[in-house]
């Protein structure tokens, strides 16, 4: 906490408390938004204007330039306006002078110290507070570098502060040494005010008079002044190791690794295509790529019209969840037949919705990788192929964090313990890059056409890049005609040219039906209850541990495997075996979870014991251990062999992940059968197999044999019902 942000936090509450349109801010001496946009709206208050805002925007700034051009201790109108100048300084990191009102001398070398660090002393010379250096103060941008922040792009960022803040829609930028999308824009600002446009014309967007001016200010070795500036820069925004200045031989060097990254010709010089490519995500949209994707399915004349014009790479969806919208956007019986045909390769594409942070998560990644794998089988693709899980919006780096980054873990793990494919990531670069820097993708379709995205803006293009999305085209014509997205090919991936027989697995089970929740649920109550199981307690639980450690009831544990029947039936449809023979012990061990299982559980957290039965499906480590290393080897799953070191963490893994737990529940049973000597459960396995299966679950001794026998009974009522939904 920062005592004299706490005062700047009091003055704004005791000053101006009851003044319509300024809120009450949390007095916890941490500078915010929320504080910022509170002293905005004083300042707005003392300015006369009525509409108070959290927005410094033109009529801010209009007012406070027609009033008050310089401010400084001969022009400050009133001791509460200095307040709130002081207040900024304070919350800016600046010495504010006491929050006394008074714009003394501390006051006056805090404005000439931000100023320099903005890199605008030298056109607001001395300590006059200027409009744009005040709505600079009043925001949460730095000025000095922070969190790793490079010194030349800070160069950078104040040599742009210092040419061009005084033109009408340039605005003070961070000086913090990090790229984003105010610095983004201000290049492109500042490109315009260097072709000559006015103020009112300049706009910040790459528009055709700004690719038309570019294309006229090629640069290259021995280039000076402004435009090697301004191109070394957009090369070091980029993270290419140049030094801004002068076009030198090293920047030559650089520029032919970037043209060669990116897969512009190699030329060494700033042309039009480079500089594009530099300032915005899509850079020169007449490019012609070799890699397209769209949403019409590939006929023989679009196959032609494709190899014509020059395209080799097709990206297609692997499913399409709407039964009406975009009807060829699943890839089509007999398609890729066609594209293999033609010699051309495709790349698979799995998206369902994607398109808002809340649609990410662990499970939903674990869900969507399962159902991405059925269907790349179904189509015919073979082991090795990448599959690009799509992140269709612009998502916020603290969303990436928060719920991208756990949705792909779960894709990876199920992708590569499932199957023989592969993981990339479909996005914006910031996307891509945090995806495939945590390891959860092998390569990147980055989405960049959507230029003004802020994942987009302000990020190179990602060091794994596979495809870049540029510009949406239609060519051909007649029945040869097709409308695709224009893609730039790096050759990371180069799809997959052949196919095996697509196969769909039949008579498996299918999702289950809600409408019959309460039906099933009363005849698993029924069930249990006549085998002297009732809706509570039992188990050695008193009234008081089952209020206070957390009791299972019957209906809670069938709720619990319910929420996660996606899981059941994709393990089930992958293994090709009976969803209720992996839901049977599930259910049972959640209901039968009783106090000794907690003390178990807690002896291992306190390090008294290496081992318990846990989780969900109630199993040990070293189980858990034996019957994955046994599907390992048996070709069920992919891994690497874990060993007894492992078993801390594989237990951390079943006490903490559902999805694990029951992962781990359903390869138990393959390996259970190998126990047994009997047949690898599947489609058609006989009670009797199933019920050894079931009592395997528990052991080998006279308890596991009765286990089995109460097993069977709730196997059947779930088989039942599963059966039935099968069958529809």
């Amino acid at each position: 906490m920062d005592e004299l942000v706490l005062r700047a936090q009091r003055f704004i509450n005791r000053t101006y408390a009851g003044v319509s349109g300024i809120p009450q801010v949390e007095e916890n001496g941490r500078t915010s938004w929320e504080v910022m946009y509170a002293l905005t709206r004083c300042l707005q208050y003392e300015l006369g204007i009525t509409a108070l805002s959290n927005n410094f925007g033109p009529g801010t700034l209009s007012a406070l330039t027609t009033k008050y051009p310089k401010l400084n201790r001969d022009t400050v109108p009133s001791a509460n306006f200095c307040r709130i100048i002081q207040s900024g300084l304070y919350c800016k990191g600046y010495d504010g002078g006491e929050i006394d009102g008074i714009y003394n001398s501390r006051v006056q070398a805090a404005v000439t110290r931000l100023k320099q660090n903005m890199g605008v002393d030298s056109v607001y010379p001395g300590s006059d507070l200027t409009p744009k250096v005040f709505k600079g103060l009043l925001n949460m941008d730095p000025y000095v570098t922070v969190n790793g922040g490079s010194e030349t792009i800070r160069s950078i960022q104040q040599w742009l502060n210092g040419r061009y803040v005084n033109r009408q829609d340039f605005f003070v930028i961070p000086c913090d040494g990090h790229h984003s999308r105010d610095v983004a824009k201000s290049m492109l600002l500042a490109i315009q005010y260097e072709l000559g446009m006015a103020d009112g014309v300049a706009n910040g967007v790459f528009g055709p008079g700004t690719q038309a001016g570019l294309k006229s200010h090629t640069v290259g070795v021995g280039s000076t002044g402004t435009w090697a500036l301004l191109f070394t820069a957009a090369m070091v925004l980029n993270k290419r190791g140049v030094p801004f200045g002068n076009f030198t031989a090293a920047v030559k060097t650089g520029v032919e690794e970037f043209q060669s990254f990116v897969k512009l010709p190699v030329t060494g010089r700033g042309d039009f295509q480079t500089w594009a490519s530099l300032l915005v995500s899509y850079g020169d949209q007449s490019r012609k790529g070799t890699a397209c994707d769209g949403v019409t399915m590939i006929t023989p004349a679009r196959a032609q019209t494709l190899k014509d014009a020059g395209y080799r790479y097709i990206g297609r969806y692997l499913y399409n969840p709407s039964t009406t919208s975009l009807p060829e956007k699943q890839i089509q019986p007999g398609e890729l037949e066609v594209i293999a045909d033609y010699g051309l390769r495709c790349f698979p594409i799995f998206q369902t919705w994607s398109r808002s942070a809340d649609y990410f998560s662990y499970s939903q990644g674990t869900f969507d990788a399962f159902k991405a794998i059925e269907w790349a089988k179904y189509h015919g693709f073979k082991p090795g192929t990448i599959i690009y899980f799509a992140v269709d919006y612009d998502a916020m780096d603290g969303e990436v964090t928060q719920f991208v980054i756990p949705h792909f873990r779960g894709v990876m793990r199920t992708i590569r313990e499932n199957s023989g494919y592969d993981v990339g990531v479909y996005g914006p670069r910031n996307v891509c890059q945090r995806v495939a820097d945590a390891g959860y993708a092998a390569t990147s379709f980055v989405s960049d056409m959507s230029s003004g995205f802020s994942g987009n803006l302000g990020y190179p293009l990602p060091t794994n890049w596979a495809f870049d999305q540029i510009s949406t085209i239609t060519i051909g014509s007649g029945s040869g005609a097709i409308e695709i997205d224009n893609n730039i090919a790096s050759g990371r991936d180069t799809g997959q040219g052949s196919f095996d027989e697509g196969s769909y697995p039949d008579g498996v089970d299918v999702d289950f039906d809600d409408s019959y929740r309460d039906t099933v649920l009363r005849e698993v109550q029924e069930y249990l209850e006549s085998i002297g199981v009732p809706e509570t307690g039992g188990d050695g639980w008193t009234d008081k541990d089952w209020a206070t450690l957390g009791g299972i009831s019957t209906t809670k544990a069938f709720d619990t495997v319910l929420s996660a029947d996606w899981l059941f039936t994709s393990l089930a449809r992958s293994l090709k075996l009976r969803k209720a023979l992996i839901q049977a012990p599930v259910m049972w061990e959640l209901r039968k979870f009783n106090p000794l299982d907690v003390a178990a559980d807690e002896a291992v957290k306190a390090g008294l014991k290496d081992d318990s039965s846990t989780g969900w499906g109630q199993i040990f480590a070293w189980v858990a251990i034996e019957a994955r290393n046994y599907c390992i080897r048996q070709g069920v799953i992919n891994g690497v062999p874990l060993t007894d070191d492992d078993k801390p963490a594989v237990w951390r893994n079943l006490h903490e992940d559902p999805l694990y737990n029951v992962r781990t529940a359903a390869y138990l049973t393959i390996y259970n059968a190998h126990q047994l000597g009997i047949a690898r459960p599947n489609l058609n396995t006989g009670e009797a197999d199933t019920q050894a299966l079931l009592a395997r679950y528990n052991g080998t001794n006279e308890d596991a044999q009765q286990y089995g026998r109460e097993l069977i009974g709730l196997y059947r009522v779930l088989e039942n019902y599963n059966k039935l939904l099968r069958s529809k």
